[in-house]
């Protein structure tokens, strides 16, 4: 049996390679998806899909799934923030799990900022192209 190497992923490594993305995964004429590779191979996928859901209205949200082997090595921030510098969008949504703490990580480390804890069910973070003007 191999042991699988939980080193942090060479930036160097990671890239997305963009995707027609499916229903409800990117494949909207609204929508955007990647895959993501490491190395070459298939990790992942990010896609981007645009929402109408109180209480933010209609908003670009952002969702990113690692395979297993490929999770606890950097990989997410990797994917977020490529996925957020080649988006159409300047303003982009992360919506997750309030328990899900390592995509919060790897969110804020992509530039993701949250906003207010309490008003949401959900943990809702927000990535803005300049910076200056984040919530």
């Amino acid at each position: 049996m191999r042991t699988l190497s939980r080193a942090p992923a060479d930036p160097a490594q990671v890239q997305l390679v963009r995707t027609k993305g499916t229903k409800g995964r990117g494949g909207a004429p609204d929508g955007e998806a990647w895959r993501i590779e490491l190395d070459g191979k298939r990790c992942g996928t990010v896609f981007i899909n645009l929402i109408d859901e109180p209480p933010i209205g209609k908003h670009a949200s952002l969702q990113i799934y690692l395979n297993k082997a490929s999770q606890g090595r950097k990989i997410g921030r990797l994917g977020y923030a490529q996925a957020v510098a080649l988006s159409k969008y300047d303003t982009i949504y992360a919506h997750m799990q309030k328990a899900n703490i390592a995509s919060a990580r790897a969110a804020e480390e992509a530039g993701f900022v949250e906003l207010d804890p309490d008003a949401h069910r959900q943990k809702v973070m927000v990535w803005r192209r300049n910076a200056s003007t984040q919530e």
